[in-house]
């Protein structure tokens, strides 16, 4: 009911009643004051619509989504291409899926999931190699030259000069040192091996982590 204690039913009977009368002026602003009654009702329950969807609803759009999913995408490539830092890409989409959807205890709970899985992941990459190859004998100059020549065959020649690269750099390496060439062949192969097996561990976690994150984008 609007204000005057009238329901709607009496209201159009007033207002024709006034018109009979001459007082259309008046019966007018009555049946106005009903409509901005109505009128203001509707506002209001469409505000308190909107207000929930707001509190409740998402804040990342569609096309927000797509971006996260195809960072996400690029750094597993770069995990197993090492041109990006593939696994940081991964970790810095989920952390703004979270920012950009709100927050929210759920979408916190999966960013500390792909934050174990970056950190599983990142320390794999080092530390499975170094074990592997100190076991065969590479010291780490070896590595660290190889790593140096992979980053300028990059330059040379684009993505397949860092393999290219970091393996002549290696063998190279273990030739001067050695000064074998078939020892220096089975030390660098002992080399690509456990750099090999580090990026499959890499790509694990990578991969995880994106199922981690498409489990929370349709739970939490």
């Amino acid at each position: 009911m609007c204000p005057g204690g009238r329901g709607r039913g009496a209201r159009p009977r007033r207002v024709a009643h006034r018109l009979r009368r001459g007082g259309s002026t008046h019966g007018g602003e009555q049946y106005g004051g009903e409509q901005c009654c109505r009128g203001g009702g509707e506002q209001h329950y469409r505000r308190g619509r909107s207000g929930d969807a707001g509190e409740g609803g998402r804040a990342i759009s569609t096309g927000g989504l797509l971006v996260v999913a195809l960072v996400m995408a690029v750094g597993l490539v770069g995990v197993v291409l090492p041109v990006l830092p593939g696994l940081v890409l991964v970790w810095g989409a989920g952390l703004w899926w979270v920012i950009a959807d709100g927050g929210g205890v759920g979408r916190w709970i999966v960013l500390a999931l792909m934050t174990a899985l970056f950190v599983i992941g990142a320390l794999t990459k080092y530390v499975l190699p170094a074990r592997a190859t100190a076991g065969r004998g590479v010291p780490w100059p070896s590595l660290a030259i190889g790593a140096v020549c992979a980053i300028i065959g990059f330059f040379v020649v684009p993505v397949v000069g860092l393999l290219i690269g970091g393996v002549v750099g290696i063998y190279l390496a273990e030739l001067v040192r050695l000064g074998d060439a078939r020892a220096a062949g089975r030390t660098t192969w002992a080399a690509i091996v456990a750099f090999g097996v580090g990026v499959v561990v890499e790509l694990a976690a990578g991969v995880a982590m994106v199922l981690v994150w498409l489990v929370g984008e349709f739970v939490a």
